[in-house]
């Protein structure tokens, strides 16, 4: 194998398939990247036998090949190098020369032929999403999925069809996110999956970088495929049926308030230092004076109340609520105020943009 590419191409490669490489393999080819030279493409594959990501660039192939290089090393290497033309050249003994202007080093390598084949997912239903959307609606429910693995179907995110569109769905049973997304184009056919947060984490990695406007999603029998400006990312589904969460969202609502998403953050991050000492509870105190008082119980190093200004409807209420999840909610959310639905102490508070009818979060409350 031997051939001539662009540093920044190579850097880029590396980057995303860098993306399924885990810290704690057991098979030390799964700590490779395998680069395949053919035609005037040069290809690169990785895997954690969970998920597996590919991408292709051009390149000026005199020789072609196929070798697994050390991932850390490569990437840690080629991004020390500066925009120029590399060589790459595949010596005997499983060595890989890379040489530039300006230097030349060699790396030990592991055959291709130890590497895991990729699978070839079946064709099944296809549909396309918009890429700036998807990378939100990831981000907005991917944090709610369970990060403990003994009930599998909570560590996973929800990819089920509506009348316009498709759902994420994301819970571990304390806190629940859903966002719906309409598409273009109907669903040929009702979608219902599960996909492991692991794979929806590093998809929104893969297309915070897209320059493609659409990302294509193929679902077959137990895998997934996610193809966007030609990178592929393939991914296992999770077997089991999610909890029929549209149960627990209230239908009814006693107290509703508005309030800014800036000011609430602020106030929740002071009185959550307090909080801490206590598994992060707070209490919430909604009144028709138009002012939410946020306090947390008096713990070993304080208590804190504070109050924010809020637009309220209906009758006074109060809750207990998980800090961080209230936190997290408001990081990830695209609105500058968000509306807080309460009913009573004893059922779920529920979060929506002001702005955004498609986005709902649901967090269980605390006993007092």
């Amino acid at each position: 194998m031997k051939l001539f590419c662009a540093q920044k191409d190579l850097s880029y490669a590396i980057d995303i398939v860098n993306k399924a490489i885990s810290p704690n393999n057991t098979l030390p080819v799964l700590n490779n990247i395998l680069i395949k030279a053919e035609g005037k493409k040069l290809y690169f594959s990785s895997t954690n036998l969970e998920i597996a990501i590919s991408c292709l660039i051009d390149a000026d192939i005199r020789s072609e090949g196929s070798i697994t290089v050390p991932a850390k090393l490569l990437s840690s290497y080629i991004s020390l190098l500066t925009d120029e033309k590399i060589e790459l050249n595949l010596l005997e003994g499983f060595n890989l020369a890379i040489n530039s202007s300006s230097a030349s080093t060699k790396i030990k390598c592991i055959s291709a032929d130890e590497f895991p084949l990729i699978p070839k997912i079946e064709k099944g239903q296809e549909f396309f999403i918009k890429v700036d959307e998807f990378y939100r609606s990831i981000n907005e429910t991917v944090f709610s999925a369970s990060s403990n693995t003994s009930r599998p179907v909570l560590s996973g995110v929800l990819l089920t069809s509506w009348e316009k569109g498709i759902k994420l769905v994301a819970t571990d049973s304390y806190r629940l996110s859903e966002k719906s997304i309409k598409l273009e184009k109907p669903l040929s056919e009702d979608v219902y999956c599960i996909v492991p947060a692991r794979t929806m984490m590093e998809l929104s990695k893969v297309i915070s970088k897209a320059q493609g406007k659409e990302v294509k999603v193929n679902i077959s029998k137990n895998q997934i495929l996610f193809t966007v400006d030609g990178v592929e990312l393939i991914s296992r589904l999770i077997e089991g049926k999610f909890p029929e969460y549209e149960k627990i969202i209230p239908k009814e609502s006693k107290t509703k308030l508005e309030v800014s998403v800036e000011d609430f953050s602020l106030v929740l991050k002071r009185v959550s230092l307090f909080a801490r000492e206590n598994n992060n509870s707070i209490k919430l105190s909604a009144t028709n004076d138009g002012k939410l008082l946020v306090s947390s119980e008096e713990t070993k190093v304080g208590e804190e109340k504070a109050e924010v200004l809020i637009k309220i409807e209906g009758e006074n209420n109060k809750i207990s609520l998980n800090s961080q999840y209230l936190l997290d909610v408001l990081t990830y959310i695209g609105d500058d105020k968000v509306s807080i639905i309460l009913n009573d102490k004893a059922s779920p508070a529920v979060i929506k943009p002001v702005k955004d009818d498609n986005y709902v979060y649901i967090i269980m409350p605390l006993k007092v």
